[in-house]
């Protein structure tokens, strides 16, 4: 007889992975306000299309199963979004 997971085990390494992904996202915001000081700094424009479509294409391109290349565009399509407003409100407060 094979040992199959519990749901509520397999539900503690999603919240695991969740608070992993909590703490890289918030790592990566950092990133993204020390970019958004660079650019004003620079007076570089916070929102660089084609900086994203390079990151989206790169990524996509990277990606390997389960996750299809759609799903990974939409998935970061809303990262960088939201990264960009943090960036934009960051930039226009200082």
């Amino acid at each position: 007889m094979t040992s199959e997971p519990d749901i509520e085990g397999l539900r503690r390494e999603i919240d695991r992975i969740d608070q992993l992904l909590l703490e890289l996202f918030a790592a990566r915001v950092r990133a993204v306000l020390s970019v958004g000081d660079y650019k004003r700094a620079c007076g570089i424009p916070v929102y660089d299309p084609e900086r994203e479509r390079s990151l989206l294409d790169s990524l996509c391109r990277a990606t390997e199963p389960p996750l299809d290349a759609d799903t990974v565009r939409r998935l970061f399509e809303r990262v960088i979004d939201e990264s960009r407003r943090i960036e934009q409100h960051h930039v226009n407060r200082r």
